[in-house]
């Protein structure tokens, strides 16, 4: 693949493929952006209206051309690519099969529709959904868009406790544990149901115009590559987690080629263990979050940890965390992303290169 703005494409490529293989050909992979940083930007209209923010986020124009304007010039540097991934939230799975979505400025939020177990009936994955026909919208428009300028991924995928979650509320979900743990089987193998084939279709759709399993993360894969979840057991014990939980981490992980396990925050610790013994799990992405749990160093026992289980580990780095982080860990398995401006990207990449 040949991008404007992304030299030497395949090299970088060659180190993901390396770092995937638990292997590392000169120096750890580099993404200079930060998790989350396409949540966090600044939508600029340049003067358009629209009737309201539903509106614009359904403008699928406008979006890829927001997209196009934002990368144009920029050249990207390490193995940071430029990549469109279609967007219309972190519940838009659920939304597929029947919720609603209320739109912000830079994310959206899901309206919980299982208020009583009878409806239940009324959660079924439709193709005439509306927020699945923008995504399928949202998806061509930047296929036709993007030659030489750009990679396009997949939407955002959020199935089992999670989606569970964003249709009966997680307060009442975490209830019905307690309460009836058979209705919370049924409504995760319901949540579980359409998402192979959802993402068997986004995958060849994107395959048949020669683009990479990609999404969020900005990680391209050769293969199937996925980002399992479950940020809702942040609130469940060890044994929720493996009843509830660990089977569709199994069932999804052996479907793809390459898994990174997006675990968000110290709440989900008490399950790492469990997730360092699925063999198909290539990789954790250590989210720390912020205030104090934000400076890194605290982290380099969860890092090792994972490290010794033969996983590679996605961290966030600032700027000036680089050198003490070198000095407390070994490369091998390392992915950093690093928000550090353009001028000084060359630099890291060297130092990262004498590690």
């Amino acid at each position: 693949m040949e991008l404007i703005g992304k030299p030497n494409f395949e090299q970088a490529m060659n180190r993901i493929d390396a770092w995937f293989a638990h292997s590392m050909i000169d120096r750890p992979p580099v993404r200079f952006a930060e998790h989350n940083a396409d949540y966090a930007q600044n939508h600029m209209t340049r003067g358009r209206t629209w009737a309201d923010l539903r509106a614009r986020w359904f403008d699928a124009e406008f979006q890829v051309d927001y997209f196009l304007g934002s990368i144009r010039g920029r050249i990207f540097h390490g193995e940071t690519f430029p990549v469109f991934w279609p967007n219309l939230g972190p519940n838009v799975y659920a939304a597929f099969h029947g919720a609603e979505l209320e739109f912000g400025e830079v994310t959206s939020w899901i309206h919980h529709c299982i208020h009583d177990w009878s409806d239940m009936n009324r959660m079924k994955f439709s193709p005439d959904n509306v927020y699945y026909r923008k995504i399928e919208e949202l998806t061509q428009v930047a296929l036709q868009k993007c030659p030489g300028q750009f990679m396009v991924g997949y939407t955002d995928l959020h199935t089992s406790l999670d989606c569970a979650a964003d249709w009966r509320n997680p307060q009442e979900l975490c209830m019905d544990l307690l309460d009836c743990p058979e209705k919370v089987h049924e409504l995760v193998e319901l949540a579980n149901e359409s998402f192979l084939p959802l993402f068997d279709h986004y995958d060849e759709v994107l395959k048949k115009h020669g683009q990479m399993s990609v999404t969020w993360m900005g990680i391209p894969s050769r293969g199937k590559f996925h980002i399992p979840s479950c940020d809702f057991t942040n609130m469940v014990s060890k044994e929720v987690f493996d009843e509830f939980y660990l089977p569709t981490l199994h069932r999804e992980s052996r479907h793809m080629t390459h898994n990174v396990f997006h675990l968000d925050g110290k709440g989900l610790l008490k399950h790492l263990e469990r997730i360092l013994e699925v063999p198909d799990v290539h990789a954790i992405q250590w989210v720390h979050g912020v205030g104090d749990d934000a400076p890194i160093m605290q982290w380099i026992p969860v890092i090792q940890q994972i490290q010794a289980a033969g996983k590679g580990v996605i961290v966030d780095l600032q700027v000036d965390e680089l050198e003490p982080f070198i000095a407390a860990t070994r490369p091998e398995g390392l992915y950093l992303c690093m928000n550090a401006e353009e001028k000084i990207q060359g630099d890291i990449l060297k130092r990262l290169e004498r590690w």
